[in-house]
């Protein structure tokens, strides 16, 4: 009888694993960044390379921290919605293209709206590296402090806009207001 119920027992086990699985959302991936300061770079800006970006730029004001290239359909796919929170909400974005054509990233920025106040050229995925990003897009919020408040994995969605995005960078806002 033992013969047959401890693999119906450990079967049982990796079904309830599998199950609680299913049920997680995959943009929410614990960082082990989130809390701390953001990790140190400098890097040539996307639009001037002789002008630098570093993690000093991300402090002084609540900022999105985007992970974007033109090769990458999510990054089209939340495009809209980075424009409509920098153009309409008045939300602060700075952005790290990653391994990225700078002419065609800059060409298709100046086609499609850039919603970035700067981005940092990472050509070789280093510094997207020592920030723990899996692919692009991933998108951080940090607060005034630059220390990183929230990490979203994949495309941004109106959605995550109304429901966790906006409510966060606002209350982050009031935050800094009050210091």
């Amino acid at each position: 009888m033992w013969r047959y119920l401890l693999p119906l027992a450990v079967l049982g086990v990796l079904l309830v694993f599998f199950w609680r699985g299913l049920s997680l959302d995959p943009s929410e991936v614990p960082s082990p960044l989130v809390g701390r300061g953001a990790p140190e770079f400098t890097l040539p800006s996307l639009h001037d390379s002789e002008q630098l970006v570093s993690n000093l730029d991300l402090a002084g004001e609540v900022t999105l921290f985007n992970v974007w290239g033109t090769w990458c359909p999510g990054c089209h796919e939340e495009h809209d919605e980075l424009m409509y929170l920098a153009e309409e909400q008045g939300v602060r974005i700075v952005g790290l293209n990653l391994r990225d054509d700078r002419d065609g990233a800059i060409r298709w920025l100046r086609r499609v709206g850039n919603p970035f106040e700067m981005s940092g050229f990472d050509q070789d995925g280093q510094v997207a590296i020592d920030w723990g990003v899996y692919g692009a897009p991933e998108t951080f919020v940090l607060d005034h402090r630059g220390r990183i408040r929230h990490k979203h994995i994949g495309p941004i969605s109106q959605a995550d806009i109304d429901e966790r995005l906006l409510p966060l960078i606002r209350s982050l806002e009031e935050e800094a207001r009050n210091e």
